[in-house]
């Protein structure tokens, strides 16, 4: 595996490698990988495309500041995963090297509602920070593919409007979620959970499912649902834990992330939750 800290090395093995017609696929992470970020490395390798990874912890999309602190640094732990897991190429840029100018946005893009609801709510600039390095690495890297998680669901539709807006050369694929045996969505954040926290944090995804049940029920039968009902009943679930504390718990449009009060039958709906236990957040999301 190649390691390039700076953006000149990376450009330059990747103008290269496309002249040996190549095709790029690109997993963008913070780091602390996890099985889930090495699916994303491992989804184009039979197909003979570059792989390519980044590892790179964004200040500007944590409007936490000790959140940005605490975040886990594994750097050589995750050099040795993609070594194993055959990534062609790690980009590994400082802040310095990314930021040269400062951290200004000076070209925004305007997301509407799909950045103001949910986490544009609980965590504001988060989406304008994150759009900003992933149009960056974008066009650094310029991939053929870029694969994401569909845990932060409502980044990977930001990110498809960024692409859009921006008409950048590429086409996003939102991998599934993976989780651990219990169901806990894996996340690098996981690893700060302490052995009580983590028991209980399994809940999340438990009442996830059971909404997305009795969607599929409904649907069965050819009937509406009452979403407010199915939220008021996930929620009731959630306070019978007290470790959490929930900041929301949504079911919405899963193309749009509008609001609902009833679900058609033919409707695409995802449930999205987010939550603190133990000092640390956690989301998930299920669609049905």
């Amino acid at each position: 595996m190649i390691i390039c800290k700076r953006i000149k090395d990376i450009e330059k093995q990747l103008v290269a490698l496309r002249k040996e017609g190549k095709k790029v696929s690109f997993a963008p992470t913070m780091g602390a990988l996890h099985s889930g970020h090495i699916s994303l490395v491992k989804a184009r390798q039979k197909a003979g495309w570059v792989t390519v990874c980044s590892i790179f912890v964004n200040p500007t999309q944590f409007n936490d500041k000790a959140d940005f602190e605490k975040y886990p640094i594994t750097i050589e732990g995750d050099i040795m995963k993609l070594i194993e897991a055959g990534c062609d190429i790690l980009f590994l840029p400082t802040v310095a090297e990314m930021y040269p100018d400062g951290f200004e946005n000076k070209k925004p893009v305007d997301f509407g509602f799909l950045a103001q609801t949910l986490e544009g709510e609980h965590r504001p600039g988060h989406f304008d920070g994150m759009a900003q390095i992933v149009e960056k690495l974008l066009r650094i890297v310029k991939p053929d593919t870029l694969y994401m998680g569909q845990k932060d669901y409502q980044q990977q539709l930001i990110v498809s409007k960024l692409i859009e807006k921006r008409k950048l050369p590429t086409k996003l694929i939102a991998y599934p979620t993976l989780r651990e045996k219990d169901g806990l969505a894996m996340s690098s954040r996981n690893v700060r959970l302490d052995a009580h926290s983590r028991k209980v944090a399994v809940q999340l995804s438990k009442v996830l499912r059971s909404s997305i049940l009795k969607i599929e029920d409904s649907k069965l039968k050819r009937k509406a649902a009452d979403a407010t009902a199915i939220m008021n009943t996930a929620k009731a679930a959630l306070a019978k834990h007290p470790e959490f504390e929930v900041e929301y718990y949504e079911l919405r449009d899963a193309a749009n992330l509008q609001p609902l009060a009833t679900i058609a039958p033919k409707q695409k709906v995802v449930a999205l939750v987010a939550a603190k236990i133990g000092g640390v957040r956690l989301i998930d999301n299920m669609v049905g």
